[in-house]
């Protein structure tokens, strides 16, 4: 068209992608697919998936089942993240930390790293019986409406932050327009008191407040930590008094342990 001009990304591997889509597109809720849910979840043309679960069936990320000519994730997509898993340190650091935070407060504590354009809980220690949410492991969260999301964010370069809020703004732009004064008024409190507190902002029966961890060098990804409550609802001094201590506390010891690893690695 006359006036645009289209940008071309030569090195972007679009077959890859789309393959990745089709994974994507299952979740706890729904662990069996057929091809045409996957054409509907994904808006691939109906041979494309078709040869893609084909393929990832082969080398075993998809498994059919051929009674109900569908597919679910296969072993192949658990070995692909172990690795990943294995490598983070901090997981094995904080576990400690975060059972006696869950100790203390009898909340949930999750660690939390930035995925795409949302939050993948890489850490999930469920002492709240009443979450009905059952964070785990490769769970993810919305990074506006949460507060670990929020302090992932704040926790970015000013031009990562920007990056990351204009990629969700063309990706999401109604829920954008919807979520955004979430984080806006979130900054301004982080600022002040060095936490993000949630009340109702994703799940409206769901408190949460959220810590960054200066963790590791530059080149690691940055972890959030978080404690989340269920089915109760907390005012902000109740939670300031009682839970925020505990998580500063917390921050502290897994900082301080990081520290000593990071020095020794590197000496």
């Amino acid at each position: 068209m006359k006036g645009i001009k289209v940008v071309i990304d030569r090195q972007f591997a679009i077959n890859l992608s789309r393959g990745l889509e089709v994974l994507r597109a299952f979740n706890p809720a729904d662990q069996l697919l057929g091809n045409k849910e996957l054409c509907e979840r994904t808006s691939l043309p109906k041979a494309t998936v078709s040869r893609l679960t084909y393929t990832l069936e082969k080398l075993g990320y998809l498994l059919k089942v051929d009674r109900l000519q569908k597919y679910r994730l296969g072993p192949g997509v658990l070995m692909l993240g172990y690795p990943m898993l294995a490598g983070l340190e901090i997981r094995h650091l904080a576990r400690p930390h975060m059972e006696q935070l869950a100790t203390k407060t009898k909340w949930t504590v999750n660690l939390g790293m930035l995925g795409r354009l949302e939050v993948v809980y890489i850490d999930a220690l469920r002492l709240d019986r009443r979450n009905f949410l059952k964070p785990d492991i490769g769970s993810s969260r919305p990074l506006l409406t949460t507060s670990i999301g929020r302090a992932l964010l704040l926790a970015s370069s000013e031009k990562d932050q920007n990056a990351i809020l204009n990629r969700i703004k063309i990706a999401y732009p109604t829920q954008y327009r919807k979520d955004v004064h979430h984080f806006n008024r979130d900054k301004a409190f982080y600022e002040k008191n060095s936490y993000c507190l949630s009340l109702g902002d994703w799940e409206s029966n769901v408190c949460a407040v959220s810590v960054p961890l200066r963790v590791g060098s530059s080149d690691d990804p940055t972890i959030a930590l978080n404690c989340t409550l269920s089915g109760s609802k907390l005012s902000q001094q109740e939670i300031h008094q009682s839970i925020i201590p505990h998580l500063f506390e917390a921050k502290h010891n897994i900082e301080k342990d990081s520290g000593r690893i990071f020095i020794s690695r590197k000496y």
